[in-house]
């Protein structure tokens, strides 16, 4: 007869194939996962000329920059100051809860604009003619045609 294995037990060569897919390599390599502590590159150049203010801007938020020689596992040649730098982007890093405190304010910024945008935008709203309007629908059952009742 033929041969009675279940097929979800059996390999596929599809599913072998699968695992060996390439990827890739990321053009902005991060180091080893360290807890507590958030890694982001930072703008140290645009468009090939230096941004010395967004850097500065950065080193107030709490951002710091990654040496070399503490991540060896990057293999990179540092800048003059010995920081990772790729292309015009330096490597830093913070520890986990200032960065959730800083996004948490620029969300709460975000919210507070968009609520004023909306809030405009409704003030401006006539009864006779709404700029916004709530949709609704309704489904009813069992009344009128149809319904098998005479």
């Amino acid at each position: 007869m033929g041969d009675r294995t279940a097929r979800d037990q059996t390999t596929r060569d599809k599913d072998l194939r699968a695992t060996n897919e390439y990827a890739p390599p990321s053009m902005l390599p991060f180091p080893a996962p360290e807890p507590g502590i958030v890694f982001r590159y930072i703008a140290t150049h645009v468009m090939g000329q230096a941004d010395p203010a967004n850097v500065s801007k950065r080193y107030r938020e709490g951002w710091v920059p990654c040496k070399v020689e503490d991540y060896p596992e990057l293999q990179m040649n540092a800048n003059k100051d010995g920081n990772i730098e790729i292309g015009g982007l330096m490597l830093c890093k913070m520890p986990e809860e200032q960065a959730r405190s800083r996004d948490a304010y620029f969300l709460a910024q975000a919210n507070a604009q968009m609520e004023s945008v909306d809030n405009h935008f409704l003030k401006n709203q006539d009864a006779r003619m709404p700029l916004f309007r709530e949709r609704t629908t309704t489904t009813t059952r069992g009344r009128g045609f149809g319904s098998g009742t005479k």
